[in-house]
């Protein structure tokens, strides 16, 4: 038997009578197999802290993996690599998802899925399509708020093509001028569908009376918590499997005061690397604001036509330079 010992756990690999090696987890002061009241699936809480292991290369350090609450039964994360689309339907500019035809796009996606799936045999891949949901704009519209909310029969449309690849959906926000308490509700009856998630962009979040795009916006620590504490509201009134909360960052002050982001049973946190460049730059974003800053889980944007490297053109970091990145990341974003 091949033990590691970790500050809150000690996992371990023996040899099944077939010879295989098969995980065993111990905590230090109880190993358990939780069920959860509202879900009648049980939640490995053993297999949950191997996956963990698994994410930082099987070197756990000070920050790494975060010590948080267990999730509720039903979490996808660290059991899957979520591999998304991002885009908008009425853009060609803004992400793959809206730059191609559904089923050149589907076909895309598919694509992806398989590569991660052969760069990593270890962690099942759950395709996404990431739809931004409230775009941020340049001019105040009728509203004065300076975003445009999306229709409903376009978010509609984006789950139907999810249901043709059995993908899950984010609905991205860029709030402009105005804000989360405002923006989340509306899009209420799409959060209690439980295959629907949230994502959140500091980017175009306008707190100073700034135009969208005219400078890097900004979110509090508070605001993430707001958007956890409305989903895990969500949860508890539905009995709905955990959310995924995933919030955009390429610079220190996109997030302010993320030492104080609460972590929750209910909503799984995902930071997510958003910039672009040569592979380098977007290492060393990755390293100081990601993981240098941890709260739960970490994910990586690849930007198709803004990842570039030197005259020669386009370089795409491929799924297994991705995956020598500490943490790994588990959430995987092309645009």
């Amino acid at each position: 038997m091949i033990c590691v010992f970790y500050p809150l756990f000690t996992f371990c690999n023996e040899l099944d009578p077939g010879g295989q090696e098969k995980p065993v987890s111990q905590n230090n002061s109880k190993s358990e197999t939780r069920i959860s009241s509202a879900h009648t699936s049980i939640f490995d809480t053993g297999l949950y802290n191997l996956k963990l292991l698994q994410m930082v290369h099987n070197a756990p350090s000070h920050n790494w993996p975060v010590k948080t609450v267990y999730p509720l039964d039903g979490a996808v994360l660290p059991f899957k690599r979520i591999v998304a689309y991002y885009g908008n339907l009425y853009s060609t500019a803004m992400g793959i998802l809206g730059s191609q035809p559904e089923n050149q796009m589907l076909e895309g996606l598919q694509r992806e899925v398989k590569n991660w799936k052969e760069a990593d045999t270890f962690t099942p891949v759950q395709a996404a399509l990431h739809y931004i949901a409230v775009t941020a704009q340049r001019s105040p519209g009728i509203s004065g708020k300076y975003r445009l909310r999306m229709p409903s029969h376009q978010i509609d449309l984006v789950l139907e093509m999810a249901k043709k690849i059995n993908a899950l959906v984010f609905l991205d926000i860029q709030a402009g001028r105005s804000t989360l308490e405002e923006e989340i509700p509306v899009l209420r009856k799409y959060l209690l569908l439980p295959d629907v998630h949230l994502g959140i962009d500091p980017e175009y979040s306008m707190k100073d009376n700034e135009v969208p795009g005219s400078t890097i916006g900004t979110l509090d620590a508070s605001d993430i918590n707001y958007a956890t504490s409305y989903l895990a509201l969500l949860l508890r009134e539905q009995s709905l499997p955990p959310k995924i909360l995933v919030v955009h960052r390429f610079t220190k002050a996109m997030v302010t005061n993320a030492n104080k982001i609460s972590t929750l049973a209910e909503v799984q946190i995902v930071m997510n690397m958003d910039g672009f460049g040569y592979p380098a730059k977007k290492i060393g974003t990755y390293t100081h604001w990601i993981a240098g800053e941890p709260v739960q889980f970490t994910g990586f944007k690849v930007f198709y036509k803004n990842d570039i490297q030197n005259k020669r053109g386009l370089l795409i970091m491929s799924a297994t330079e991705i995956l020598k990145l500490y943490p790994r990341p588990l959430y995987i974003q092309y645009q």
